[in-house]
């Protein structure tokens, strides 16, 4: 079951410029969060969830905490979350996750920016299906015996289990289960009192495209203006 998940990274962004994406997209999952299930995250497991990512990407605890706060008050947006799939160009299937306040802005810039880079905007379901959607954790390996806790964990939804790198490239052991197993598994790390650095839902490619450099790179500069768009939270494509 042990494999090397490899993580795609790009400098399409400086690290402030996507430090502050990282705290936006926290941000915006903080408010739906609490207008959801509550500002304590020791009853809101969704909440409890965000605020160990928001650790993660080193969100300083006070804009934490001034997040929760705005998302109690009665003039916060309303996000909701939308799902658009799409193709880049050579065939790159493209998943893009957002949080918006306005579908209509946000489907028209999305809509612009496939167009403007030789993709195109589908239809719901059209693409999805080439994903799988799982429960991805993130764990510090630090005194971590990956055979012993792959034995542990197969009950709780284990599915696949192997090394990864996270933002300065530290060695992570990564956990991956099936979507509707993802709170079965959170609730496990927790009572084993285990490091979390993350955990999220992702939609992991069944099949990689794979393409020459000078295609690859007209796919990643989709994706890097996907990416710099205000509603988006996370992209996820095929590309190998």
């Amino acid at each position: 079951m042990g494999r090397i998940f490899e993580v795609r990274k790009h400098s399409m962004f400086a690290r402030y410029d996507r430090m502050a994406k990282q705290f936006t997209r926290i941000g915006k999952e903080i408010a739906i969060a609490v207008k959801s299930g509550g500002p304590d995250p020791d009853s809101n497991p969704a909440l409890r969830r965000v605020m160990q990512n928001a650790k993660g990407v080193n969100m300083p605890k006070d804009k934490v905490e001034a997040a929760i706060k705005r998302a109690m008050g009665r003039d916060i947006s309303d996000y909701e979350e939308v799902l658009y799939e799409g193709y880049a160009p050579h065939g790159v299937a493209i998943l893009i996750e957002t949080a918006t306040d306005n579908i209509t802005r946000t489907v028209a810039n999305v809509r612009a920016i496939f167009n403007k880079y030789n993709g195109s905007l589908s239809t719901s379901g059209s693409v999805s299906f080439q994903f799988k959607k799982m429960g991805v954790f993130k764990l510090d390996p630090s005194g971590l015996d990956p055979e012993e806790l792959e034995l542990e964990l197969i009950d709780h939804g284990l599915e696949e289990m192997g090394e990864g790198t996270g933002e300065n490239d530290e060695e992570l052991l990564v956990i991956r289960v099936p979507f509707v197993e993802f709170g079965n598994m959170q609730h496990a790390l927790e009572e084993k009192g285990l490091k979390v650095i993350s955990s999220e839902l992702e939609w992991i490619p069944l099949n990689l495209v794979k393409l020459g450099e000078e295609e690859e790179q007209e796919v990643l500069k989709l994706i890097g203006k996907m990416e710099e768009d205000e509603d988006v939270q996370k992209v996820f494509y095929n590309l190998e």
